[in-house]
């Protein structure tokens, strides 16, 4: 029988209906959610021998759901402004400088997984050797690992990708026909020729919006390999091993989150 709390079942497509004005708004209510869902994983991994599978299973699956409205929250707002997704202004500089195009390195989800898995597998040795396992990310079996590294080596293989398509469309903003329309622009404006600048402000608004789209084609990509890493390893982990990763996830981006805002909080007190 379940004894997991239900109350926060819907609390993410509630406040997904409400149309916040901004991304900003919409990613402080995920948090408040992520926080709630972090609760409720924990209370399941402490009360594991009164959980049925069943309910772990519904649990993880709201986490995992709340994941997917992130992207695709993340996706609509990707559309009208690619940039602000690139250089979120919700986040802290701390976590500015460990982005991968606009979010975590997928990778980053084996480095969590084998930590974690380390951590557990330290804490309950004596019971290993016994014979008695845990039934957490300390007993990945064998078959579990040799999936876990497949996918590994197929994620870094598709990030690489993705990161030689950005390096590419960062070089593009040198092409010739860049340099060309910005030595044009700058030859009107040393002569004073306002009128010959706005002809030219089409050309311009045309070059700028190529580059934004090829941004929002690679964020997509990099979104997508995040949400699909995320997604293969739950369903390599069995329902508990999830819980406890989840967890661990979820502390790490809301302490990084709270840690890197309380350093901006510090470099802008006056000195």
């Amino acid at each position: 029988m379940s004894v997991l709390p239900s109350s926060g079942s819907a609390t993410y497509m509630d406040s997904g209906n409400q149309n916040p004005d901004t991304f900003n708004t919409f990613f402080e209510r995920w948090l408040v959610e992520q926080n709630q869902h972090l609760r409720e994983l924990v209370a399941a991994s402490r009360q594991q021998s009164s959980v049925d599978e069943q309910s772990l299973r519904c649990l993880v699956q709201r986490v995992l759901d709340h994941y997917e409205h992130y992207y695709k929250a993340k996706a609509k707002w990707g559309k009208q402004d690619v940039l602000a997704m690139l250089s979120p202004s919700w986040t802290s500089k701390f976590e500015d400088a460990f982005l991968w195009i606009g979010g975590w390195r997928p990778s980053i989800a084996f480095h969590l997984l084998y930590s974690k898995s380390g951590m557990q597998l330290e804490d309950q040795l004596d019971e290993l050797i016994r014979g008695m396992g845990r039934g957490d990310l300390g007993d990945l079996s064998p078959t579990q690992l040799s999936r876990i590294n497949e996918l590994q080596t197929k994620t870094i293989r598709e990030e690489k990708e993705i990161s030689e398509k950005m390096a590419k469309h960062q070089e593009s903003v040198a092409d010739s026909s860049m340099v060309e329309l910005s030595h044009l622009v700058s030859e009107m404006m040393r002569k004073g020729d306002e009128d010959g600048v706005d002809v030219e402000k089409d050309k311009v608004e045309s070059a700028m919006e190529s580059k934004e789209e090829g941004l929002k084609e690679i964020l997509l990509r990099a979104d997508d390999l995040r949400l699909r890493t995320l997604k293969t390893v739950i369903h390599i982990l069995n329902p508990i091993q999830s819980v406890h990763f989840f967890i661990a996830a979820a502390e790490l981006h809301l302490r990084i989150h709270e840690w890197g805002k309380q350093i901006d909080h510090k470099h802008h007190q006056p000195s």
